[in-house]
């Protein structure tokens, strides 16, 4: 995903809420001081000079004040995570947001000037492959999008023509009906893979036989340009170049996104396969 420099930066809003974890906090409330930097491009506002081309600071310090104070969290991280989360939902145009949470009147015994948190949350591009063999296959594959994109932190940007394959691995079952999703995420692949892991769930996944018949599977196969190997969750999919299911869709859908190991595009990839 494209990353843009440029910042619109927001110092020392202060907001008066009721964040804390002693009793005191949540019953008399304080003053917290908000630092909000919005990464996003501001050329086109910078030659149009029109504020739809750009975010308002003055409605994101309106929203800021409203959200911070709505509800009382223990943790100052956990009401900058939150803020900052809602930042990315309201304001499309961010692809960053870091926010540092000031607590001027922490019930610190001991002489201090402040203390704070910062957390920095940003929109990620994922590649989403979609598969199903039991029951009405396109169904279940709406079924699950519709399960999927509506977690909060994650939004459907495109979605491949869904076709119909042979089955890999296992042969001896029905044909797939395979599908593949573009979306934008805040989440971390983890958090994006409990996410998946619900959305089979919902739909009755069930894992009896290895590549066996199922009514929904969804694998990550690539986020922004990120390598990664655990025994849980490896990224780009490790079996991606070998599966024509994956591929004819991706080329549909990403035909210039190069694999961030082989730096060859699905096209390239099919080549190879065939």
């Amino acid at each position: 995903m494209q990353r843009f420099d440029d910042e619109i930066r927001i110092k020392g809003l202060k907001i008066f809420a009721y964040h804390g974890v002693f009793e005191s906090e949540k019953r008399k409330g304080q003053n917290f001081l908000v630092d909000i930097t919005l990464k996003l491009p501001l050329k086109k506002a910078g030659l149009s000079d029109d504020l739809k081309d750009t975010v308002s600071y003055a409605e994101v310090c309106e929203f800021a004040l409203s959200k911070f104070s709505e509800k009382s969290f223990d943790l100052i991280e956990a009401a900058a995570d939150t803020l900052a989360r809602s930042i990315l939902l309201k304001f499309s145009l961010c692809d960053a947001v870091s926010v540092e949470v000031y607590k001027p009147e922490a019930p610190i015994e001991a002489e201090f000037e402040n203390v704070s948190v910062n957390i920095t949350r940003e929109w990620h591009e994922a590649i989403i492959s979609v598969g199903s063999n039991i029951g009405e296959g396109p169904a279940q594959i709406t079924a699950a999008k519709d399960i999927f994109a509506g977690f909060e932190g994650i939004e459907l940007l495109m979605e491949a023509s869904l076709i119909t394959t042979k089955p890999y691995g296992y042969t001896d079952q029905p044909d797939f009906t395979n599908g593949m999703w573009k979306i934008r995420t805040y989440l971390t692949p983890f958090e994006l893979l409990e996410r998946i892991s619900e959305t089979e769930q919902s739909l009755k996944r069930e894992r009896k036989i290895h590549w066996g018949p199922r009514t929904i599977d969804l694998d990550i196969i690539y986020y922004d340009d990120l390598v990664m190997a655990s025994e849980e969750l490896t990224i780009p999919h490790r079996d991606m170049q070998n599966r024509e299911f994956v591929l004819e869709p991706l080329k549909e859908i990403a035909p210039d996104l190069r694999h961030p190991v082989s730096g060859l595009t699905a096209e390239e990839m099919l080549c190879k396969l065939k």
